[in-house]
Order: C-alpha cells, then structure tokens, then sequence
C-alpha cells in the first residue's frame, strides 16, 4: 500500500473554476449561492418542507437559472458529494495506472479531497446529514455512486495493459473495496467532527478526513488475511 506521504496521481486535472471569463466565474458563484442556501434551508426547514420557489427567491434567480445549474432539489442538496466524485473521476482519468491499481484508487481519492474548494468539507458534512435522514437523498446518492463505479471501471478497463490481467470483474471488486474503506473512514472523519470545537480549522478537518482515508486503506491487508483464511 502506498504510504501516507503519497502524492496524487498522475498531473493535476484542470480545475474548471480557474482560468474561466467573468461570465463563467458569475455563474459558479450562482451555483455556490444555490448550494450553500439549500444546504441551509434544508437543514432548518426539512428537504420535502423547502419547496424549489422559496429557494430560487433567496438566492433571487429564476428557476431557469437554477436548471442550468442543477437537475432537480435532490441535485443540488448532494452538490458537494457529486463535487468530490466528479473530481475523483478526473483523477483516475489522468492517472498513469502504472502501479497497483487499489494504490490509484487510494492516491485519486486522496487527492481529490485536496482539491476540493474552500469550506467543501462543512458543507460535505452538512450535506451527508441530510442524506442520512431523508430516504429521496439516500437513494440518489446510491443511484449516483453506481453511475459513479461504472464510469471508472470502464475508464480503467479501457486504459489498463492488456497484459495486466485485471479485466473488469478486479477492477470493480477493487473499486468497491475502496468505497467500504471510505465509507467507514468518512464514518469516523464524520463523528470527530461532530465533537471538534466549532472553531476547529477547516484544513485540519479536511487533513483529518485524508489520514482516516488512509488508515482504512492500511486495514485492507489484514481483512484480505481473513478473507483467505
């Protein structure tokens, strides 16, 4: 396994919020504003209570305006997860696949995580909340985390040596082996935080999430040995 000084994968994907014309920079603002006061009204009001009207008129736009940035209310309450994934997915692709494949999964999602924006992780949290108490959020976070699976296994299968002899059965038991060990590390990462001082620093978060990352990845070896034994 790699060690905790792994650096990311492969070079730096582009990062869509640099680099773009003013009007570009307008609208991922706009799509900020949507996201942090959904996240907001949701959580004071309840999912199925904040109708897309009342959110709209917070943000004073048009509904028009928030179709082009968001499919529907279920979208833009999972924008940070979908963030974090769409990011992951970058990474693979612009990974090398040269070393063992659990390790580019490991060092993709890793990095990933750095290269979220500021204050990405309070609203990850806030966002997971959500999701673990509303059923319609909770299926399309599944549904989303399958499309998500599909799209790197093909990626992989596709890029991968065809001496390397991982064809798509491995390379998707690989990738679902490393989302049970980041499931359980968010778990962890998501109690910590629950009980960090609210002043906490948000890059001392995002580092504690990183290193919970890896110690789920450093258990893998010892579950493989129960496995074979």
């Amino acid at each position: 396994m790699t060690s905790a000084a792994a650096t990311p994968t492969g070079p730096t994907p582009p990062d869509p919020a640099r680099q773009l014309p003013l009007r570009e920079r307008k609208k991922l603002r706009t799509r900020q504003a949507l996201v942090d006061t959904a996240l907001r009204l949701f959580t004071e009001q309840g999912f199925a209570e904040t109708t897309l009207d009342q959110l709209v008129d917070e943000v004073e736009v048009s509904k028009r305006t928030f179709f082009r940035a968001f499919s529907s209310k279920e979208d833009v309450a999972l924008a940070p997860e979908k963030e974090l994934w769409d990011t992951y997915r970058r990474r693979i692709e612009a990974a090398s696949l040269a070393g063992p494949l659990l390790d580019t999964y490991q060092d993709a999602l890793i990095a990933a995580i750095a290269d979220m924006s500021d204050g990405w992780e309070d609203r990850f949290l806030i966002s997971r909340a959500l999701a673990d108490r509303t059923p319609a959020l909770t299926a399309h976070s599944l549904q989303h985390c399958a499309e998500v699976t599909d799209a790197v296994v093909r990626t992989v299968v596709t890029r991968l040596p065809a001496d390397s002899g991982i064809d798509e059965l491995p390379a998707r038991l690989l990738l679902e082996l490393m989302v049970a060990a980041w499931r359980s590390a968010l778990r962890e990462w998501s109690a910590t935080a629950d009980d960090a001082a609210p002043t906490a620093a948000a890059g001392r978060d995002r580092e504690a999430l990183r290193a919970s990352v890896r110690a789920a990845f450093a258990a893998l070896p010892d579950v493989a040995t129960l496995v074979r034994a």
